[in-house]
Order: C-alpha cells, then structure tokens, then sequence
C-alpha cells in the first residue's frame, strides 16, 4: 500500500528533521546531561506519546479536509516547502546551542515524561511535519488516505525515537566530543541544512495531488 519511495522519503525527511536542533532535543539533551540517561529516556517516552497523538489526530481528519477544500493540498505543500527551507538556513546558521547546558534542577519522572510530552505536542517542527509534510508522500493511487497517514506517521516515529535515543544514551559523550572539535558540528550543520534544503525543493516542484478519501 505505502510504496518504497515513499518510505525511504519520510525517513529521509524524519531524519533530517530530528538531527535539527529543535525543542524536542534541546530538552532531551538538557535533561540527560543534566540528570542522567535515565532521566532523558523517561522524558523521550514523553515525546514518543506526542508523537503518536500527532499521528492518530492529523490522520483523522487529513482526508476529510483535502476532500472539502482542494486547494488548501497546495498551501500545505507550500507551507512544509517553507518551512523545511527555514530549517536548512536555521541549520546552516547554527544559533542554536544545544549541548551546551547550564545546571538545572531535578524533576520527578512523571514531571519528566509530562514535559516531554508537551514540549512535542507544542513543537511547530512536529505540527508541520505531520499536517503538511508527511501528506505529500501520500499516493493517490495507493489506497486509503488514513492508513497510508499512519503508515508513513510510524516511520517517522520510529526514526525520531531511536535517533533520540541514541542522542539521550550519549548526550555527555557528544558534548565533550563536540567541545573539542567544532569543525564536526560545523559539518553537521552544513550537511543538515543540505538535505533539508534539497527537500524543500522537491517538495516544491513535487505536482501530486492529494490522495482521495
């Protein structure tokens, strides 16, 4: 039903977007360095809850609203084309400073899972990565709109939890390698905003339309 191409496009998006610095890592690293893996593992099952609330909500009402207004298929493409742009070019400039972590104070695990939890659910990258990237892949011609949503919506969770993960597992490591070298952030940030900018492209030109109910 969901076609390899499509597969190898969300995780290739996914990937991009969850080595961005974002709201999700800055958390997630903040709270390993700061308390300990443990500590950071709870908090990402806080996020992988809100990743999976995104999913089920988006998917709901995805082909019902592409059926009603047509036209708001190209806004959205528009819109994720944008915002995937602004990421390369946030990338590229580097201002975000994310295993640089000032000391902070110790949270329970339910305060840890729950701030993980909003800290996705209140994160712009998430919202439109699900309402207006992850459609794009969608084919028309494959079948149901819902399922193929939380076919592609799963890659993307699973590509975003084991990447945290690892990221959470080796939050101190990464930070102390980084200190020392910062020609190797600084090639991330450059192969990061690469990618994303070349999807941004694709998705841009890309002239699909959206997948009937």
């Amino acid at each position: 039903m969901v076609s390899t191409a499509a597969v190898l496009g969300v995780f290739a998006v996914a990937l991009a977007m969850v080595l961005t610095p974002g709201p999700n890592m800055v958390y997630l690293v903040s709270r390993s360095i700061s308390q300990g893996r443990s500590a950071g593992l709870v908090s990402l099952g806080g996020v992988a809850l809100g990743l999976v609330v995104y999913v089920i909500a988006t998917n709901l009402g995805l082909a019902a609203v592409f059926a009603a207004v047509p036209t708001l298929y190209l806004v959205i493409k528009i819109v994720g084309a944008c915002y995937l742009l602004w990421l390369a070019v946030s990338a590229v400039r580097g201002t975000t400073k994310v295993f640089e972590v000032e000391g902070l104070h110790r949270d329970s695990n339910r305060r840890l899972f729950t701030m993980g939890l909003f800290t996705n659910l209140l994160n712009p990258k998430m919202a439109i990565m699900y309402i207006s990237v992850i459609p794009q892949f969608v084919d028309p011609a494959a079948g149901s709109v819902f399922l193929q949503g939380i076919a592609l919506g799963g890659v993307q969770i699973g590509v975003a939890v084991t990447v945290n993960a690892l990221i959470v597992v080796g939050a101190g490591s990464i930070a102390r390698f980084l200190a020392l070298r910062p020609t190797w952030m600084r090639m991330q940030r450059y192969v990061m905003g690469t990618v994303l900018g070349l999807l941004a492209v694709r998705l841009a030109t890309d002239g699909s339309r959206p997948a009937p109910a």
